[in-house]
């Protein structure tokens, strides 16, 4: 849980200064006393530097360790530091939380990954954690960079992340001690001292009402437990209230009743949270207990307005009112988008639970999900042509949920993708929601393919997968569960986990069958086929190539057969078993032939001719390759002419007719000109 900064702000991170993702337009936050912690921090980054023995440097970055209850200031207190270092720093400051807003710790995997998005490195989709780690420090191993780990809950979560580089530094906070990890000595942070207290209420109240009554101004610093989060809640409903006096304030929050079932440091933020949840119209507060369901802790408008049942316009107003009570921080973008702060996230779940029925609670759950679903249809329905089935949907729904233009859509993608990833994972998590989940995340996943590229979004589409995989075996779903199998093992297979992606694609099988999907068991037999392919077994290969072909044959569907023809062909030409693969390679060309697919059948000619030269009969081969270029020439396929042009020319070659052989080299690279003059003009016209 990330605590506010000590500041008037907001009770949102001050790490947002320094940080490799900080939001822009974010307003900086203003820092107010702990320069004894400071100043201790930096003299340990010299101490702890060197091995005290030996007077080596030490073979790893160096860990500085801020502990400290939520709302304590601590996250606010690295982030400083972290501005103050930046400059012995060159390659940047990168912050990764390690707890979730709801106080779950994050897996390791992602928090590795996190890191490397921020560093521009791309991650294998499906890598674990430890692969994912060695590719965090090999990252770091060059440069001088430093490194601000947010609320970790243990020395677990902290070591794998540390570069074995002493030129970086490590910066975490968190509760407690860090036992475990070698020299790191805890700055402990508990409440502020009285003058920076004071100063931060007069920084955002004014200071008339602070001079006016200086002994009050300090008795609620005490009651805060100079704690800067309440102090900057209390800071917000006194500047909404320009008559109210520090005094007035101080005796309201005396009469807020204590939360017993809060640790004993935290009461103090519960109670001023607490008085600026009463002072609330009753609407206005369910709002602001609901944004305990925003996702990753991250809300916008129409998160808002969905968790609260109204406008669109009314949501933005009343979250721009918690921003001035500092309840939010906001990033101040053209869409701009609310921080709900860690520190506040459980407490307002706690008064959620309290004041609200379990069964309103989920319905705006599932309100919140179905506007989400929403707006990821709309998202990548504008980027569809005019005219369009999708576009006249997309024409059909309010101008809030509309995108002006694909740019606009994506750049709300790429601002909202944390949030939406989480929002996922909780509602899979959920499980109460399991139809809403799994039409949130088909959406996701349509919406990341169509502006990002199946690609670059691999590493989302791996774990979107998986929580389809998990909701359709919960759900007992087989045909969802052969889909989604399938599409973890063809990203497995894609980054060489061949071994990983063959137990899928048998179990994607199992699935398939037990749902009777036809096309889900051929398509995992013929994917179980090339997983052997791959691995070098062509004997296995060819087998379940045999029985997906069979499948396709009995079922009549004559281009999924003709093309498994080919893949056979391949394979028992791999083994050196040509009359298998010729027969298979002509099998193939009869089927392309009978769907009046010219080009196709020349390729499989093409194959066949290679064959024929494998096993020694060239003129035959020859025979077969000049049927090819006929088809090809006939199929108005200029680049496969070509290349069968040189096909022809090379077995010429062998045959011994060297002066037909540049016959029809000259006839390739007239081809390939003609087709790459006609590539540049179309280019032209297309441009004019």
């Amino acid at each position: 849980m990330t605590d506010q900064a000590v500041d008037t702000s907001g009770p949102a991170e001050a790490a947002g200064t320094v940080t490799a993702d900080e939001p822009s337009g974010a307003t900086p936050p203003r820092f107010f006393g702990r320069e004894r912690e400071l100043k201790d921090l930096q003299a340990d980054i010299g101490r702890a530097g060197l091995d005290t023995l030996a007077g080596r440097k030490a073979a790893r970055a160096r860990v500085l360790l801020i502990a400290g209850r939520p709302g304590s200031g601590r996250t606010a207190l690295a982030a400083e530091l972290a501005r103050r270092l930046a400059g012995d720093h060159p390659d940047g400051v990168y912050r990764i939380a390690l707890t979730e807003p709801g106080g779950e710790r994050v897996p390791g995997e992602r928090t590795a990954r996190e890191l490397l998005d921020q560093l521009g490195v791309t991650a294998p989709p499906g890598a674990d954690e430890d692969e994912l780690s060695g590719m965090v420090r090999e990252a770091f191993a060059a440069r001088r960079a430093l490194i601000l780990l947010d609320d970790a809950v243990d020395a677990e979560q902290v070591d794998p992340l540390l570069p074995g580089n002493p030129d970086c530094l490590v910066v975490a906070t968190s509760t407690g001690p860090l036992t475990g990890i070698p020299g790191v000595r805890p700055c402990t942070v508990g409440g502020l001292e009285a003058g920076p207290a004071v100063r931060l209420l007069a920084d955002a109240v004014g200071q008339v009402r602070i001079t006016v009554d200086p002994r009050a101004a300090e008795t609620l610093a005490e009651e805060c437990g100079g704690q800067p989060a309440a102090l900057t809640l209390v800071a917000g409903w006194l500047a909404a209230r320009p008559g109210a006096s520090v005094a007035d304030v101080t005796k309201q929050l005396r009469e807020v009743p204590e939360d017993t079932d809060q640790p004993l440091a935290v009461r103090p933020l519960a109670r001023a949270l607490r008085l600026v949840h009463a002072s609330l119209p009753p609407a206005t507060a369910r709002t602001l207990r609901l944004l305990a369901l925003a996702p990753a802790g991250l809300a916008d408008a129409h998160t808002a307005s969905a968790l609260a049942g109204c406008s669109v316009s009314v949501a933005r107003g009343v979250l721009e009112e918690f921003v001035r009570l500092g309840l939010l921080r906001t990033n101040g973008a053209d869409r701009p988008q609310y921080e709900v702060p860690g520190c506040l996230a459980p407490l307002l779940r706690a008064l959620m639970d309290e004041l609200d029925r379990p069964g309103e609670i989920q319905l705006a759950r599932a309100r919140m999900l179905e506007r989400t679903v929403r707006q990821l249809q709309s998202c990548r329905a504008v980027t569809e042509p005019e005219g369009s089935p999708a576009r006249r949907k997309l024409a059909g729904l309010p101008r809030s949920l509309r995108f002006p233009s694909p740019e606009a859509a994506a750049e709300w993608l790429r601002m909202r993708q944390p949030a939406l990833l989480a929002s996922a994972r909780l509602a899979v998590r959920d499980g109460g929601l399991d139809t809403l989940a799994r039409r949130l995340v088909a959406a996701l996943v349509r919406a990341l393919a169509v502006h990002r590229g199946t690609e670059e979004a691999a590493p989302e589409l791996y774990g979107l997968h998986g929580l389809v995989l998990d909701v359709a075996e919960r759900r007992s779903l087989p045909r969802e569960k052969a889909a989604a199998l399938l599409n973890l093992a063809d990203l497995d297979a894609r980054t060489g986990r061949t071994e990983e992606a063959l137990a899928r694609y048998r179990a994607a099988l199992d699935a398939g069958r037990e749902a009777k999907d036809l096309y889900a068991t051929g398509r995992a037999m013929e994917s179980v086929a090339g997983a052997h392919a791959e691995l070098g077994d062509f004997s296995r290969a060819s087998d379940w190539y045999g029985r997906a072909l069979a499948q396709r044959l009995t079922h009549g569907e004559r281009a999924d057969a003709a093309r498994l023809y080919g893949r056979l062909g391949a394979v028992h030409t791999y083994q050196g078993r040509y009359g298998e693969a010729l027969r298979n390679w002509r099998a193939a060309a009869a089927g392309h032939r009978r769907l009046g697919d010219p080009a196709a059948q020349a390729r499989a000619l093409s194959e066949a001719a290679r064959v024929q030269e494998y096993a020694g009969r060239p003129q035959e081969s020859l025979q077969t390759c000049r049927e090819a270029v006929d088809l090809a020439r006939g199929a108005g396929d200029v680049r496969l002419q070509a290349a069968l042009e040189l096909r022809l020319a090379d077995t010429l070659d062998r045959l011994g007719d060297p002066a037909a052989a540049r016959l029809h080299r000259a006839t390739a690279d007239r081809l390939l000109g003609d087709a790459g003059m006609a590539y540049e003009t179309s280019g032209t016209s297309s441009e004019t």
